[in-house]
């Protein structure tokens, strides 16, 4: 465990930037399709369940009940823009690890090609790629897991290709309530880029995450971090939000407090388990809710709920996802297990 965390540390270093906020490449990387990741404030690396999507942002996850397991994703984000996720997982017993592959993506849909004076010369797309493997061991009760992503953007003409990584490594209590989890995601470096020699980054995020199941009531509460490379330096100063002095008439400047700039790191979520049929998801992003307020409006931003439902040999589920008035997300999941279908057969 002392040497996984230690070569995450060097990899981290080496190929991280401490951008956010846009100030990079390749940010459909932190865009969820995943509906429970999603219904949860857009973080679950602290939800402990067999969920083969989950490993988009927490390879530590992965284990052998996740064997042969297939997930697929979709999100209508916004305008037309369009995003999904397919994901399969498999474990071997001889080398006591589990393995997961999967495709995520992004199409933005078509637009009209111009020229500067405004002539019309035709339509283009543009569309992002994720290829990524996984892999992860459970030793007593640590579980450290890994994945590797191979990164293909096309924009109109111009495209480039890249490389990041995933590191996490988990603990769970013996009566498995209580998990605890780190996780370096999006660690990486552009091969090519859009133009000769512009290397842009590609912004690193830094996590840790707790969750507690209550032994004698169905919730599971949820507390993530992240960001954690920019400690306070999430929030920007908008120039409308200046306020002015009583005594001097002139404006003064949005400033941030100590528990505004630590809140904005913060994502609480919960899940109501209903059995093990039905699931109820809570979350709240204390980031989106800052930063995607309007003047005088206070909408959803924020705030996301959704729901799991067992039925047969599937896993559904449904996410919403607030982001400003009236520009919300709807995402949808589906998990099943192919060896499910073998035993109906037999």
């Amino acid at each position: 465990m002392k040497k996984f965390l230690f070569v995450a540390y060097l990899f981290a270093f080496k190929f991280g930037s401490a951008q956010i906020g846009g100030m990079g490449t390749y940010q459909f990387l932190q865009v969820p399709t995943n509906a429970r990741i999603n219904a949860l404030g857009g973080n679950a690396i602290s939800t402990p369940d067999a969920d083969i999507n989950l490993v988009s942002i927490n390879p530590s996850l992965l284990n052998k009940k996740n064997h042969q397991q297939i997930g697929a994703n979709y999100i209508n984000y916004f305008s037309d823009i369009k995003a999904g996720e397919l994901n399969f997982a498999f474990h071997s017993d001889t080398l006591k690890t589990t393995f997961a592959a999967g495709i995520q993506y992004m199409n933005y849909g078509n637009f009209i090609k111009t020229s500067p004076d405004g002539q019309v010369l035709g339509t283009f797309n543009a569309g992002e790629y994720n290829y990524h493997v996984s892999a992860a061991r459970t030793y007593q009760q640590f579980s450290y897991g890994a994945t590797l992503k191979f990164i293909n953007s096309n924009l109109e003409a111009y495209n480039s290709f890249g490389v990041a990584a995933d590191i996490a490594a988990n603990w769970r209590s013996e009566d498995e309530l209580m998990l605890v989890t780190a996780v370096i995601g999006n660690i990486g470096t552009q091969i090519s880029t859009y133009t000769q020699n512009n290397y842009e980054n590609i912004p690193y995020n830094v996590q840790l995450g707790f969750s507690k199941k209550f032994a004698h009531n169905p919730f599971r509460i949820g507390i993530i971090a992240h960001n954690l490379q920019s400690p306070g330096k999430l929030l920007y100063q908008i120039s409308n939000r200046q306020f002015t002095s009583l005594e001097t008439g002139l404006p003064i400047e949005e400033d941030f407090n100590f528990l505004q700039k630590a809140m904005s790191h913060v994502i609480i979520n919960t899940e109501l388990l209903l059995g093990k049929s039905i699931q109820v998801r809570f979350g709240y992003n204390a980031l989106r809710n800052r930063e995607l307020s309007l003047n005088n409006i206070r909408g959803m931003n924020g705030f996301s709920w959704g729901i799991g439902l067992k039925l047969n040999r599937f896993h559904f589920a449904y996410g919403y996802g607030g982001f400003i008035p009236g520009r919300n997300t709807n995402s949808f999941s589906v998990v099943t297990r192919i060896q499910d279908f073998k035993r109906a057969t037999n």
